[in-house]
This record gives structure tokens, C-alpha cells and sequence, in this order.
């Protein structure tokens, strides 16, 4: 409930605080006395758009702050949700405009998106004015009251459960089922490119071989040759380094004997000469594996130039990522092949999941339909006391060309206050008066199916007086015994049944004036609504009235 609310430089406002009791209160105050400035400060705090205007003329800033018992709401997962900090039994709700036009919105003096203050505001404060009246030509709305009086909570779990996963799997099914219309026109290009993969016969590394092979390949006639001439060089009979070697080595040994050196260095020849002759086989053996092969050179470049050809139209620079697109391709043909066997699973999980909806749905309507006849049974006991006596009142349930997440069911208020009119949309053929009265019985017997947060009436009982202006009271009292009800009235019937009465007020000084509000006493009250009856000037009459309204509702 709506515990107090502190507002500074707002339009006519200076500094107001007021604290508010649970039950049922009113407010009163002539007309332009500021009670819809306070509305608005409130309309604020649940996340309505803020004008640099509404701050009090001179101020750099104005600030709005409520605080809210919430002992009772079980909101601690709503906060969690949000990484808000908790209290148990307070939330504070902040807005900040400044002068230059910022805007800043605190939860429990944490700054927070004024979207989420919208959202936690909604479930704390239900301000009631002519313009929610208009609710009741939205199909939405009148589900969701159907809904709430119809104690389906579980039903409608349930369904949207087997909705949500429904509709997953259709959102998956179509997915698929795209991917695989534009994978079959893809089918010829893919295995087009995979035909000229599997021909390439690609072998991961062959690209450097050839690249070596071809290296050799161009130039064979030339290293035969110079391996031919460094072979001669070695075995020339005249001038060979074979033969001077030899000779080197004759002479040497003839030196053995007489010159120790010479045997050092005949060695260190004999040695160099086994050396050379090796090498000199090797060079033989060498030019002799060398082929001249124009043929197979011819073989190696197309067999290269093949693999430079793919790896230019697939935009890669390396065999090894040329092969990684071939084995891509390959996974998305077989994708395509396996697509029909995938869709096949879906649709069939799809049919299952279907019938779980269809149950579910059929479930909730049968709900529905038992509550809604409860609900007409109830709204006419409301409404005939409240100067309808001929009214009808009827919940249409027609089945929905295409079931949503809230169901299967259009749900549609037919009304009709005369006797033998037509039952039509309810807001085709009531006046505002009768809206008015509709939407009260309506939120009256919420209050007793559920748990409600504050509500504030702003004039709902504009167009009625009287003994009708009587009943609405009685209700709006009874809703206060299960929730907190706050009603903005000019009538003295309702204010008389207060528990508590506030009042707006202006006040003047010699350079501005402002706005406030303040709880009455009971003498106070009497003036009030005796004022409420007889106008400016108070009568004895008007008293006397006064008071008997008040001793009529236990306020002696």
C-alpha cells in the first residue's frame, strides 16, 4: 500500500508530505485546487513522460518520492529478476526532472530505466481516471478480467507452456524448412564444386612436392650437364683430379722412407682420394637418375596449375585451406540430404505438441466459460443497485480464428441497461456514467479474487448523485477491507464514507501560490462536507446533514 508520498517544486507544489492509512480514504478539494498537480506528480512515479514545465517556476529541479509497504505483494522475485535490492516490507520509488530537461528514475534509492519504475509501478498503484474507462473496448482487457475472476492461474500456466513450446518448435520447423528450399536451389552449384574436388583427387601437402618436382623438372638438361663436367673433372686421364691425385700420391710414398713428413701427408692424400672417388661415383649416379622429362614437367605444371586455379576461385592461398573448403561443401550436401529426415522429426514433434496445446486450451476455456457466468450473475448484482435496474449484462466467448499465447477465446462485455435492447459492446451503447459504474463493479469484484495494489478513483462517480453516488461508496468502502482504495470526489456521500478524508487545498502569499494537502480532523470534516453540500456558504441545514452523514457511517 501506498504508505506516503513526498513531492518538491512540482507545478504549484512547494514541499508536500502526506502519509496515507489503509482502507478506504477520500480526497476532496474545489476544482483546480491542485488534486490532479498530485496526480500527476504519482503519474511520474509510474513511469509517464515528464515535461520541464511541470517543475515549480524558479526551482533547478523538482523530485517525487513515495514509499510503498509491500509486506503482503511477494515481489522478491520480481527484484531478484531485476538485480534490485530488496526489502521485505519497503520500496522506495524515486523520480528526479531537472531544469534541463534529465530525467532520473531511483527503486529503492538504486537509479533504474524508467521502464522497469513503469513496470513495478503498475503492480503497486492503479491510478482509476475517465481515460482507463476506456479499457473496456479492448478485447485484452477484458480477457485478463475474465482471467483474474476466473481463478485460472494454473490453467493458464499450462498453457502457455505448452504454447511457448509449440511455438519454438514451429519457429524452428520454418527455419528449417527455409534453409532447406535455399539449400535444394543450391544443390546443383554445391555439387558441381564438389565434381571438380572429387576429380582434383587433392592430397594434403602434393603442392610442395610438385613445386620441388617442377624446380627439377626445368632445369634437368642443365644440371645433367654440370654433373657430367664435374665427373670429367675428377676421371680426365690428363689433368683429372683423380690422376694428379695419384700422382701426388706416388711421389709421396717415394718420400716415405727418407722424410717422415711425407708419410703424414701421403696419408692425408690416400684419405682425400677414397673421398673423391666416392664422390665421384655419386656424381655418376646422380646425372644418371637425372631424366630429361618433358612429358612428365608437362604433367606437373597443369597438375599445379589446377591447384592454383582452385585456390584462386575459392579465395585461398593454401592447399590445406582448399581442402577444408571441399570438406565444407561436402558437409553441406550432406545437410541437404539430411534436411527431409530432420523436418520429418520436427513436424512430427510438432503434431504432439500441437494436441498438448489444444488440451491445454480446452481446459482453460472450460474455466472461462464457468466463470463467465459467474461473472454476469455478479456484475448485475453490482449494477441494478446502482440505478440500472434493467440491466443485462453477458461475457461472449467465441473461439479465435488463430489461438495465441493467451489462448484460444475472444472475450467480449455485452451490455445493455434498457429493457428489450439489444445486447451490444459494452462500449458502443453505455454513457460514461454507466462505463463508470461497469468498470467499478468490475474492479470491485477483482478485489475480491485477488490481491490488488493501491487504487486510486479519480471522479468515477462523475455523472451520478444521490443514492447511486451512495452505493458506489458502499463499494469502494468494501473494497477497503482488502486493499487500500483512495477515491478523488466532489461528492459528499462518498466523502462522508472515508475512513480517512484529505483535502486540497490552495494557498496564497504576496508572490506566489501554492498547492497542498492535509488530513482533516473530524470537525474539520464536518465544514468540508457541509461545504460539499451547500456550496461557499455554510448553512445550519448543511451542517446538520454534515454531521448526520458522518454519524451514519460511524464518524461521531
Amino acid at each position: 500500500m501506498l504508505q506516503s508520498i513526498s513531492i518538491q517544486n512540482y507545478a504549484l507544489i512547494d514541499t508536500l508530505d502526506i502519509t496515507f492509512d489503509k482502507g478506504f480514504s477520500v480526497i476532496t478539494g474545489e476544482t483546480g485546487a491542485g488534486k490532479s498537480i498530485i496526480l500527476g506528480a504519482i503519474g511520474l512515479l509510474l513511469g509517464q513522460r515528464a515535461d520541464v514545465k511541470a517543475i515549480k517556476n524558479g526551482a533547478s529541479k523538482c523530485v517525487i518520492e513515495a514509499h510503498f509497504n509491500i509486506s503482503s505483494y511477494q515481489m522478491k522475485a520480481f527484484f531478484e529478476e531485476n538485480e534490485l535490492e530488496y526489502d521485505s516490507n519497503e520500496c522506495i520509488l524515486r523520480r528526479e526532472l531537472q531544469s534541463s530537461g534529465k530525467s532520473r528514475a531511483f527503486i529503492n534509492d538504486s537509479p533504474a530505466p524508467l521502464t522497469l519504475m513503469k513496470e513495478l509501478g503498475e503492480q503497486l498503484i492503479d491510478v482509476h481516471s475517465q481515460h482507463q474507462n476506456l479499457l473496456l473496448s479492448k478485447e485484452d482487457f477484458q480477457l485478463n478480467v475474465l482471467d483474474a475472476l476466473a481463478n485460472d492461474e494454473k490453467e493458464l500456466s499450462n498453457y502457455k507452456e505448452a504454447y511457448h513450446n509449440y511455438r519454438k518448435v514451429v519457429e524452428e520447423l520454418d527455419k528449417l524448412i527455409a534453409l532447406e528450399e535455399q539449400s535444394k536451389a543450391d544443390e546443383d552449384y554445391v555439387r558441381f564444386q564438389l565434381d571438380q574436388f572429387d576429380e582434383a583427387k587433392l592430397v594434403e601437402g602434393e603442392d610442395a612436392e610438385l613445386e620441388k618436382e617442377e624446380e627439377l623438372l626445368s632445369h634437368a638438361e642443365e644440371i645433367k650437364e654440370a654433373l657430367f663436367s664435374a665427373d670429367q673433372l675428377l676421371y680426365e686421364d690428363e689433368g683429372g683430379l683423380l690422376s694428379n691425385m695419384k700422382r701426388v700420391s706416388g711421389i709421396l710414398r717415394s718420400l716415405k722412407e727418407r722424410y717422415n713428413t711425407a708419410g703424414e701427408l701421403y696419408d692425408r692424400i690416400e684419405g682425400l682420394s677414397i673421398e673423391l672417388k666416392e664422390v665421384a661415383r655419386d656424381l655418376t649416379r646422380e646425372e644418371d637418375n637425372i631424366t630429361v622429362d618433358p612429358a612428365r614437367l608437362e604433367f606437373v605444371n597443369e597438375r599445379l596449375n589446377l591447384i592454383y586455379s582452385l585456390e584462386k576461385k575459392h579465395h585461398v592461398s593454401t592447399l590445406e585451406e582448399l581442402i577444408k573448403v571441399q570438406e565444407d561443401f561436402r558437409a553441406r550436401l550432406n545437410a541437404i540430404s539430411s534436411f527431409e529426415e530432420q523436418i520429418e522429426a520436427l513436424q512430427k514433434q510438432k503434431d504432439e505438441l500441437l494436441d498438448k496445446v489444444k488440451k491445454a486450451m480446452s481446459l482453460l476455456t472450460d474455466k472461462r466459460t464457468k466463470a463467465a457466468k459467474k461473472v454476469e450473475h455478479e456484475m448485475q448484482s453490482k449494477l441494478i443497485p446502482l440505478g440500472m435496474p434493467n440491466v443485462r449484462f453477458q461475457v461472449q466467448i467465441t473461439p479465435k480464428t488463430n489461438f495465441d499465447a493467451s489462448g484460444g477465446d475472444n472475450v467480449g462485455f455485452l451490455f445493455s441497461a434498457n429493457k428489450n435492447a439489444t445486447l451490444q459492446t459494452i462500449s458502443s451503447v453505455a454513457s460514461g456514467g454507466e462505463i463508470a459504474r461497469v468498470m467499478l463493479s468490475i474492479k470491485a469484484m477483482i478485489a475480491g479474487a485477488t490481491q490488488l495494489p493501491t487504487i486510486i478513483f479519480d471522479e468515477i462517480d462523475t455523472g451520478v448523485s444521490g443514492e447511486i453516488a451512495d452505493k458506489m461508496a458502499e463499494i469502494m468502502k468494501e473494497m477497503g477491507q482488502c486493499m487500500q482504495v483512495l477515491s478523488i470526489t466532489h461528492l459528499p456521500q462518498i466523502a462522508a464514507k472515508g475512513k480517512v478524508h484529505y483535502k486540497v487545498y490552495k494557498q496564497d502569499n504576496e508572490t506566489s501560490t501554492s498547492s497542498n494537502i492535509r488530513r482533516l480532523e473530524q470537525e474539520e470534516r464536518i465544514d468540508e462536507i457541509a461545504h460539499m453540500l451547500s456550496g461557499a456558504t455554510l448553512t445550519e441545514a448543511a451542517m446538520n446533514n454534515a454531521k448526520e452523514l458522518l454519524k451514519q457511517h460511524g464518524k461521531k
